[in-house]
């Protein structure tokens, strides 16, 4: 991956579907979910999208998968 994502700053980056459904195409991380035990490295995140406000946790590193997803809106 070129431009390798630092999960420290994906709370409320903003993320295109490249195949959207049911008209969910732009999407918003809402929430990194904690790890446990907390000095654990971040697993998940909240991925919400901006039509629906349908809320998704999801391993934040498929956000990486750019057959999937692009960056911005």
């Amino acid at each position: 991956m070129p431009d390798a994502l630092n999960p420290k700053k994906l709370l409320h980056s903003k993320w295109t579907a490249v195949r959207p459904r049911n008209k969910e195409k732009h999407f918003m991380v809402t929430a990194l979910v904690e790890p446990d035990p907390p000095d654990s490295p971040l697993v998940s995140i909240e991925l919400e999208a901006v039509y629906s406000k349908r809320v998704q946790v999801m391993p934040w590193r498929e956000l990486g998968d750019a057959s999937r997803w692009k960056r911005g809106w």
